[in-house]
């Protein structure tokens, strides 16, 4: 079946627009594709995302209003990433989450905006959205999504592998060696809390809006992290919590990065070290959170999303970790990591309508059973 994944995360870069070829089930999985894309978002549209990402209030009819926009900007790159192709059969969609709040002593609730029914009229093709609220129906936290699928499609027969992705946020699926009796029943993940989202803010702060990002970390290495710090901001409380859990930018965002820059004011810390520092951050995150929860350090790590097109950021996890784990991008083994993301949605909605597999594990996302993902949408025609 040929399918488009639409996928915007908390980077709000703009819209990842995967086609792919997908067939068989699960082990047999097999995965083929045959166009990726990124489409921005128009930057006052970007950067009212941003503000409701950051608290911003809106009426009821603002809200409405908004999320008609994202569902547009989504059909316009399901469109666009079809030209020159053959038509697709299915459109899943995650949409653009502005509010994530975990489930704690009751349900979470995670707001994606882009609603998948304007999507499926407007493009005029069979759409699946809103993929987190079953999990949350079930008491899961609604993320991460993503380690069934990368549990079918990336495992290893000999060797354990961590899938890391590095988005805003970062979360991680831990695989044990396929060749293990019950391997499945080991599959785990979790957010391992800030991936770029920290240093895409700080970046544009100190570059007064000239930069949205640090390319290749090449500002960040110019600086000296401060270790002190780090190891500070390492005793939040998220850090020390007990999978499942996930996080967005409601822990992670524009408060918390003030925290940060009146420590780095009190350290002396120059705009290149404040960068080298929240680099720092992330990458000691990642792997206090292997040595945390995992039952050994895996065999390979693999990277995707953006912070794994992050030189300075990947020096800095490598030398974090012991070094017989091998560091690689999900690239490296055929998979595409700038668009990784958008596939896995794109196999959420084949799965989903083929009604039979559950999109979750439990183990990962804390639901109390296995539940289908996502809410099929019809066009009208």
């Amino acid at each position: 079946m040929k399918v488009i994944g639409l996928m915007s995360g908390t980077s709000v870069d703009g819209i990842d627009a995967a086609f792919v070829e997908i067939s068989g089930q699960e082990l047999d999985l097999h995965i083929e594709m045959l166009a990726g894309e990124t489409y921005p978002y128009p930057e006052p549209l970007r950067q009212e995302i941003l503000a409701v990402c950051g608290g911003k209030a809106l009426t009821m009819a603002q809200m409405a209003a908004l999320d008609d926009e994202i569902a547009v900007e989504f059909a316009k790159a399901a469109q666009k990433i079809q030209q020159d192709q053959p038509e697709a059969e299915l459109i899943g969609s995650h949409g653009q989450t502005v509010f994530h709040r975990p489930a704690h002593e009751n349900l979470g609730y995670s707001l994606q905006l882009g609603r998948g029914a304007l999507i499926a009229n407007l493009t005029k093709k069979k759409t699946v959205s809103n993929f987190r609220q079953a999990d949350i129906a079930a008491g899961g936290q609604g993320a991460p999504l993503v380690p069934a699928i990368d549990a079918y499609w990336l495992g290893d027969l000999t060797k354990s592998r961590v899938i890391q992705n590095i988005g805003g946020i970062g979360n991680l699926t831990y695989i044990p060696a396929q060749s293990k009796l019950n391997w499945k029943e080991e599959v785990s993940g979790w957010d391992s809390g800030p991936g770029n989202a920290l240093l895409d803010l700080a970046v544009q702060w100190l570059s007064e809006g000239k930069k949205t990002f640090d390319q290749d970390g090449q500002w960040a290495a110019q600086g000296t992290p401060c270790e002190a710090l780090v190891k500070r901001w390492l005793k939040h409380e998220f850090f020390q919590q007990q999978p499942p859990k996930s996080t967005g930018r409601e822990l992670f965002g524009e408060t918390y990065l003030q925290q940060c820059w009146h420590d780095g004011i009190e350290k002396n810390l120059t705009p290149a070290d404040f960068l080298a520092t929240l680099t720092e951050l992330t990458a000691a995150s990642i792997v206090l959170s292997y040595v945390s929860f995992l039952p050994k350090l895996p065999d390979q790590v693999l990277l995707c999303g953006g912070g794994s097109r992050n030189g300075y950021l990947k020096q800095r996890l490598i030398a974090r970790l012991n070094p017989t784990t091998q560091v690689l991008t999900t690239d490296e083994v055929g998979v595409n990591g700038d668009f990784k993301e958008a596939i896995a949605f794109a196999i959420l909605a084949y799965w989903r309508l083929n009604g039979t597999i559950s999109g979750i594990l439990p183990l990962v996302t804390g639901a109390k059973q296995p539940v289908l993902l996502g809410e099929v949408h019809f066009p009208i025609v």
